[in-house]
Formats: structure tokens, sequence, C-alpha cells
């Protein structure tokens, strides 16, 4: 075999590519590489009407969304909220709200995508572990992916602060805060100079439905609204996503069984004598020398995990709700096991 392509590891999710790279078809793959819960929310064909597929969507049900929104996650009222085709595009045109180019702060390592966009559209991405003291803006996500890292408000909320004197802002990214909401900023989420960004598709298991929300000052995101455009959600995925985050029965329910698959993969992953380096409610990160020939293993058995191009001794689990996987990742770590120990 060919050394593997550096495109299989830019990103979670590439399912369609492993499969042909490593010769299995699309169906039989199991993909842990991207922190999508395993379990969607129920959505059932009567919940939609013809006209979620006819009609443009109305500003009304933009509107109910919303609300349902600042419910579920607890948004302060003073604050403002914008809807996006998943936080993506709505870090998209974060990125774009500067009127000139400026330094940007991501500390690393971090979800990639972030410095992709500020660096496309004209900032100086700064990755140190400090910030440097010429930055207006910064991103910080929280928990981090892939390390799970878990920032102190106090800290965050200074920081904004510090931004927002130098006319800039924090973008403070929470797509993986749902399993433990009480580390969330969206209480706070009306103070300048802080934009929070949240994202449907993971904590619910409808990534396909593509929403996401953005929270903060009523003038930096009227600016973002300005740069989504109007209708930035399908009308079906407005009304899918407006039962979900009502649903708070099975928002609790559903933490509770994420808990337990998190609890399972870890103790599977221990007995492996892996070093764990982080986690949140929806993956854990390991690191090992060998961790790129666990990689083929488990690719080997059509079973897909993140791998990572600037940190090749680290791999992302996502999770499972399926025995049989769990069965099969146990056999790959023990294979694997055997095989280094040769």
């Amino acid at each position: 075999m060919t050394s593997v392509p550096s495109s299989l590891f830019l990103h979670g999710g590439n399912l369609d590519e492993a499969a042909r790279y490593y010769g299995h078809h699309l169906e039989d793959m199991t993909d842990l590489s991207t922190g999508i819960s395993p379990l969607s929310y129920p959505l059932a064909s009567d919940q939609f009407k013809s006209a979620d597929w006819q009609a443009l969507p109305r500003k009304t049900e933009e509107d109910n969304l919303i609300a349902a929104a600042r419910r579920a996650y607890n948004v302060v009222q003073t604050a403002e909220l914008c809807l996006g085709s998943g936080s993506q595009s709505l870090l998209q045109a974060a990125a774009r709200l500067m009127e000139s180019a400026c330094t940007v702060w991501i500390p690393a390592p971090t979800y990639s995508e972030h410095g992709r966009v500020w660096q496309q559209a004209g900032h100086k991405v700064v990755t140190s572990a400090d910030m440097p003291c010429d930055a207006r803006c910064a991103v910080i996500v929280n928990p981090n992916n892939p390390d799970g890292r878990v920032y102190e408000r106090e800290i965050l909320l200074q920081l904004a602060d510090e931004l927002s004197q130098k006319g800039g802002f924090l973008l403070l990214d929470e797509a993986f805060i749902d399993c433990n909401p009480a580390l969330s900023l969206m209480a706070s989420a009306d103070v300048k100079g802080l934009v929070i960004l949240r994202s449907l598709g993971k904590f619910f298991g409808l990534a396909g439905l593509r929403v996401g929300f953005a929270a903060g000052h009523k003038d930096i995101i009227t600016s973002l609204r300005h740069q989504i455009g109007p209708w930035p959600l399908a009308t079906p995925s407005i009304t899918a996503a407006t039962y979900a985050l009502n649903d708070e029965k099975w928002a609790h329910m559903h933490r509770r069984e994420l808990a337990v698959l998190l609890d399972r993969m870890q103790q599977i992953l221990a007995a492996s004598q892996i070093k764990i380096i982080g986690r949140t409610g929806l993956f854990i990160t390991v690191s090992d020398p060998d961790a790129r020939a666990l990689h083929a293993v488990l690719a080997g058995q059509a079973i897909w995990v993140r791998a990572f191009e600037y940190e090749p001794e680290w791999l992302r689990f996502g999770l499972t709700a399926d025995e049989t996987v769990f069965r099969k990742v146990t056999a790959c770590l023990i294979k694997w096991r055997r095989q280094t120990k040769d």
C-alpha cells in the first residue's frame, strides 16, 4: 500500500475517501472520527408539513427556532442570536467582520478551520501559547477540540473585554459543550467583545441538518446577520431543530446515555495501556508513538478514527452505541498491542 494521502488527516468525517483508499464499501464503514453523537434525536415524518419543502423559510419560523435556542442554551435575554448553516458558516462570516486586517490569536492545537478562514480573510493568525500584544481578535474552542481543554469563565470574559477595548472580539466556539452546559458562557453573551457559537449537529446527532447559532451583543450579531444573508437555513432544518431544542426531557436523558458510552470507550482504551490526553462528552483523544499503526489496524477493519497530520502520535475516538463496534475496537487494540511488542 502506498503512503496514506494527507487529505485523510485534514478533518474527520471523510468516510467515503477512507472507504475507497482502504478498499471497503461505504456502508460497511463505522465512523468514529467526527465527535457526532451516535444516537440521533428521533424525528418523525409527521412532524413535517408539505410546506416545509415548498416555501421559503418564514421569519416566524426562524424566530421560533431562535426562541427555542435561547431557552435551550440559557442565552441572556439582552443578547442577540443569529442563525447559520452549521457553525462553519458562522465562523467563516465572523472572520470577515473586522474592517481591516489584524492579528488574530488562535491557541493551538484546535479546530483547524478557524485558522484557515481567518487567514483566507486576510488576517495574520498567531498560534502561540500566549496571546500577542497586538492581537485584536481571538478564537477559543471550549472545551477544546481535540485535547478537551477547558478554559475558566473569568479568563474568557477578561479576554473578551480586553479585545473589545481594542475594537475586536473573542470568538468562543462551544461546539462540544452540550454534555456539560454549566461551562457555557451563554448567560453572559451580551458582553461586548464576545461572540459565542453553538452547533446543533454534534450533541443531537443531526449534523446533516446544518444548523448553527451565534450569540452576542446586538451590534456584532447585526453585522454577522448581514454577512450571512437571508434564509440561512432550509425550512425542514428549522422545523427539525425547533423540535429538538424544545425537547428538554430528551436532552437530559441523552446526556446520561452519552456518559455511559463515553465511560465504556474510556475503559476499552485504558485497558490497552494507551495514554488518554483529553476528552469531552463526545470524544476521547489518545497519544501513543505507534498511533499511526493503530489507525491502520482500525481502518483495515473499517473503523475510521480521527488522525492528525500535525501530531502523528494522536488519535481521536468518537462514540458508538453498537456493541459489535465496541468488540471490534477492543480486538483491534489487542492486535495492535501485540504488534508493538513483537
